[in-house]
């Protein structure tokens, strides 16, 4: 496991494209052998808040994916079980996930896995818990009779199958779940933690992420961070390969 600590929300977002792009040039993907990247997804398509459209206006359509190659659950799907089972399928025959990256909520959730969700779930329609429902009550002019009390989600055991894992945690009000994630055991009330037991996590934090861990905890990760930055530099592209 790696804790890489940076600065501030900008610093470590930068460090983590960096990381990204350094892990798909790397791997040389080709038309026969596909990058695979895995991000929390679910929400109606057609809501201009769900994170198909947030991907899309965010991500997609600023690089040069072919549309085909993008798959997002269908939160509108006639049978939302069968769209979670054929996500699964479709990340089985891409031959899994290269690498998976995702943030937390301030209750260690990781996804839509809410405290309490099996560390072997797989992708499922999960009920919201009232504190994230309320954390998303700003994208719906904090109204929270509009926040959906439901959403499509990747499991645990979904992401923990992945071959790589990426977790953002950034901000105060994220260092609690931080604690939970670094210094205790695996607990699936913080669904977080069980990537302890992941061979290649990487937790990328600012500092005031780390307000709730110990001073030695903090030292030693940032004494590592020599070794860390030679992952993002130099940038690689493609003709360095």
């Amino acid at each position: 496991m790696r804790l890489v600590i940076l600065d501030d929300y900008d610093l470590a977002s930068e460090w983590a494209a960096k990381y990204i792009r350094n892990r798909i040039v790397q791997f040389q993907p080709s038309a026969d052998r596909c990058f695979t990247l895995g991000l929390p997804t679910g929400l109606p398509r057609a809501h201009p808040e769900s994170y198909h459209s947030y991907m899309w206006n965010n991500f997609f359509k600023h690089i040069d994916i072919d549309p085909a190659n993008a798959h997002i659950l269908d939160g509108n799907a006639d049978d939302l079980e069968v769209e979670c089972q054929a996500f699964e399928q479709k990340i089985a025959e891409a031959g899994g996930i290269e690498l998976f990256v995702g943030g937390i909520g301030p209750d260690g959730h990781i996804a839509f896995n809410e405290p309490g969700s099996s560390l072997v779930s797989r992708t499922r329609v999960k009920t919201l818990a009232k504190d994230t429902i309320v954390a998303n009550a700003r994208f719906f002019g904090n109204n929270l009779s509009k926040v959906p009390t439901m959403a499509l989600t990747v499991g645990v055991g979904t992401v923990m199958e992945a071959k790589e894992v990426m977790i953002l945690i950034t901000g105060a009000h994220k260092a609690f779940a931080l604690y939970k994630a670094i210094e205790e055991g695996v607990n699936h009330m913080w669904t977080v933690s069980a990537f302890q037991q992941h061979p290649r996590t990487i937790f990328v934090c600012d500092e005031d992420a780390t307000l709730e861990l110990r001073v030695k905890t903090v030292k030693y990760f940032k004494g590592l961070m020599h070794v860390h930055n030679k992952l993002v530099d130099p940038v690689l592209s493609v003709k360095d390969q």
